[in-house]
């Protein structure tokens, strides 16, 4: 036993030497760590963001275009991210973040001690460690490929000091808030208010809660768990979150197996800049917002940055009639192309008409010349001649077709003789006393075409013009739509206003005889008529009433022609001038861009209507009196019948009735040289609306009259949209009677004089229905 005792008192000194051991060993181990940590801090094995960065971190903020009715409607960006608040992030999308990602987040301040245990007991094998704010660090600053263990071991590092900063400087609700902001769930949504609007075409605040559980999921790798590639692996791991919330107690388990057995109901809408509602106006406005930055620098003489400083841009449009009238060009066009392209299979030139062989190769090569291919290649060194070779040889491509793009190999100048053989359309609306522009359509496609006919563009505008001619003979001689002229061959002589050879008009309808009332001839564009209009008052007085109108008049010649729409005018300036009628003779400057903010809702600008007297209340309130015969007994008389549109042709398009418009409407169709352009302008009390449709180029048009008239190719599309509006009680479209002058000298009601001259529809109608 003493043996025995002795022995075992000798071993005590070595085990205590191992124990020592240990906690030298351990020691130096928490000091090692401690020093690594200190290290990291001091920013020896990289950077880490100083106070000032954590405070305001430097990310990437697009810029809003925002419609009057509240709706983002278009972003500018390098990166998609629109940050939120946390009161707008809805209770059950934090509830699924908290189950799934970070149960002990409120627990903890930055590192879960538990967490992390668990995972170097198991390897990781029971679930890892990080917590949200480690996944935050990651995001917001360090690099998120390692490419070594020991490397990543170092960003692990970095990770948890930055994690234990944000705690200290951050509530948790803005780490949430942050966090959720912040990820990139990719197809363009970075931060959930993006990836909410793409993914289901809503707020975060209107998100359900398997919305909200299949958006939290994609936080585990939004590259594998997409509902664009892999809907059944994003079911799954959406189900994994709803899982979660039911053994964390925010939802029941009958609630969890109700949800897991819905569909992911996603409603895919990107916001690239070919796609969405308004992409001509969008672009627009960027060109806009280049010149703004340019002319108005931040207080520090820097410049704002349209793609990353987060502007808000309040502008007028309205989001529904911005819909209603893409929708309305998207029903027409689509349905008269099929005509345009029947009529073109017999044309060996399709689908130019009357050209030689050598005005089609100019217009080939100009297009050619004009592409980005010809610049890229140009760029890169190639000769003319290769260039060319290169249009003559397939080449796998994506073209553009009304029932949906087609993957097709064609030659590049096939390419571009296709791509002419579409008809365009343009469309713009506005408010005539405010200038509010409502809705804007620079063409049937962005992505194909994106030449904008609003404003860019100027087309030849054929009969529109002509009320700007009664009007003058209106305002300066006095005349009333009932005043009558005769409707008989007239000529200008050679001489006067500088013609080389007398001028004589014909008529498109070719008849002629009587006496017509002015409202008469306005409502059956009878050419003598006007041309005897012009002779009277003179070309002068007519531009100078439309430039003071808001046209630009440098270009137009003045000549007596004029009166006929041989020039070229911009839609936009079209609509501002028409609505000079409609506002009692004031003209005001369409504007678009309301106002502008900074980040923080700072006023950058705020937009001051520009307003200019051009003619009396009275000369206003006859010039739409005398196109409300148009509407009434002219070439916009279908708008008031049943017949006006075929509706078994329009079967499940946009619109399937009839117009049958019993409101007042005033306006005026418009029909150019060899159908080359078709426009319909047309206005109520508090809406303004012109369409234009035509080929690119001037060549490509319909054969006949009949289907190339303003009344068959643009008026449908203002129908189409103005029963749209009218459909939306929301929009208040106005369907009263113009405003009249207390006082006025000038009689409308041609009803009063004997006979009632004028009222009938004694001239055919020169334009014709559009019957498929």
């Amino acid at each position: 036993m003493e043996a025995k005792t002795i022995k075992k008192k000798g071993n005590q000194p070595e085990n205590k030497k191992h124990i020592k051991t240990f906690w030298k060993i351990f020691g130096v181990g928490i000091l090692l760590i401690l020093l690594i940590f200190l290290l990291a801090s001091w920013g020896v094995f990289g950077s880490l963001p100083d106070e000032t960065s954590l405070e305001n971190p430097e990310k990437d903020l697009a810029t809003q275009i925002i419609s009057s009715d509240g709706q983002v409607i278009g972003k500018f960006f390098k990166e998609n991210r629109t940050p939120i608040q946390y009161e707008d992030l809805p209770e059950d999308l934090v509830n699924a973040l908290i189950a799934t990602e970070d149960a002990r987040f409120y627990d903890h301040s930055g590192i879960d001690g538990k967490g992390t245990l668990r995972a170097v007991a198991f390897l990781g094998t029971r679930g890892g460690a990080s917590t949200i704010s480690q996944q935050l660090a990651k995001q917001f600053f360090t690099d998120q490929v390692a490419s070594s263990k020991l490397e990543r071991g170092v960003q692990k590092i970095k990770e948890w000091i930055i994690a234990t900063r944000l705690e200290r400087r951050y509530t948790k609700e803005e780490i949430i808030t942050m966090y959720f902001n912040t990820y990139d769930f990719l197809n363009l949504a970075i931060g959930i208010e993006s990836a909410s609007n793409i993914y289901f075409d809503k707020s975060p605040q209107e998100l359900n809660l398997q919305e909200s559980a299949m958006l939290v999921g994609m936080f585990k790798n939004s590259s594998l768990y997409n509902p664009k590639r892999n809907p059944e692996g994003v079911m799954n791991r959406r189900n994994v979150v709803l899982s979660q919330m039911e053994k964390y107690d925010f939802i029941t388990e009958k609630e969890r197996d109700s949800l897991r057995e819905l569909p992911l109901g996603v409603k895919f809408t990107p916001q690239d800049h070919d796609k969405g509602i308004g992409t001509y106006v969008r672009e627009y406005i960027r060109g806009y917002m280049k010149q703004w930055a340019k002319d108005n620098p931040k207080p520090d003489g820097s410049f704002y940055d349209i793609n990353s400083d987060g502007l808000k841009i309040y502008t007028t449009l309205d989001s529904k009639m911005q819909l209603y009238a893409e929708q309305a060009i998207d029903a027409h066009i689509a349905n008269i192309q099929k005509q345009f392209t029947i009529q073109n299979e017999k044309n060996k030139t399709a689908p130019f008409r009357d050209i030689t062989q050598e005005e089609e190769d100019q217009i080939l090569e100009s297009a050619m010349r004009r592409s980005d291919r010809w610049r890229e290649l140009k760029k890169q060194g190639k000769s003319e001649k290769e260039i060319l070779e290169s249009f003559r040889k397939k080449t796998e491509m994506t073209i553009f077709a009304w029932g949906g793009d087609i993957d097709t190999l064609m030659t590049p100048i096939d390419s571009i003789r296709y791509y002419k053989s579409f008809l365009r359309a343009s469309m713009m609306s506005m408010t005539p006393q405010t200038g509010e522009i409502k809705a804007w359509v620079g063409g049937v496609n962005y992505k194909h075409f994106k030449y904008d006919m609003v404003k860019t563009g100027k087309r030849q505008i054929g009969s529109t013009f002509k009320p700007f001619v009664y009007a003058t003979a209106i305002d300066q001689m006095h005349m009333s739509p009932c005043d009558t002229l005769p409707n008989t061959p007239y000529c200008i002589p050679t001489g006067k206003y500088g013609l080389l050879k007398d001028w004589c008009p014909k008529n498109s309808d070719g008849s002629y005889g009587g006496m017509l009332t002015l409202k008469r001839a306005l409502a059956n564009s009878v050419n003598t008529v006007t041309a005897r209009l012009i002779d009277r008052v003179g070309p002068r007085p007519v531009i100078d009433l439309v430039e003071k109108m808001g046209v630009e008049s440098k270009d137009i010649p003045e000549a007596p022609s004029i009166a006929l729409g041989t020039a070229d005018i911009s839609l936009y300036e079209m609509v501002g001038a028409y609505s000079t009628f409609a506002n009692e003779g004031v003209y005001v400057k369409p504007i678009l861009v309301q106002r502008i903010e900074d980040k923080n809702g700072t006023i950058l600008f705020q937009n001051v209507p520009e307003t200019k007297d051009v003619i009396s209340k009275e000369s206003a309130y006859v010039t739409v009196s005398l196109m409300e015969g148009v509407t009434q007994a002219g070439s916009g008389q279908r708008l008031r019948h049943s017949w006006a549109t075929n509706t078994a042709t329009y079967k499940n398009a946009v619109t399937g009735y009839p117009y049958e418009f019993t409101n007042p409407i005033a306006g005026k169709t418009g029909t150019t040289q060899n159908n080359s352009d078709g426009w319909f302008m047309g206005m109520v009390p508090n809406l303004a609306t012109g369409v234009w449709v035509g080929g690119e180029d001037r060549s490509v048009r319909f054969s006949s009259t009949a289907y190339g008239q303003g009344a068959t190719m643009a008026l449908p599309i203002w129908g189409i949209y103005m029963r749209k509006c009218y459909e939306d009680p929301s929009l208040d479209v106005s369907k009263n009677n113009f405003s009249k002058p207390s006082k006025l000298s000038i009689e409308t009601d041609c009803a009063k004089y004997s006979g009632g001259s004028g009222e009938g529809n004694e001239l055919p109608d020169d334009e014709f229905d559009f019957t498929p």
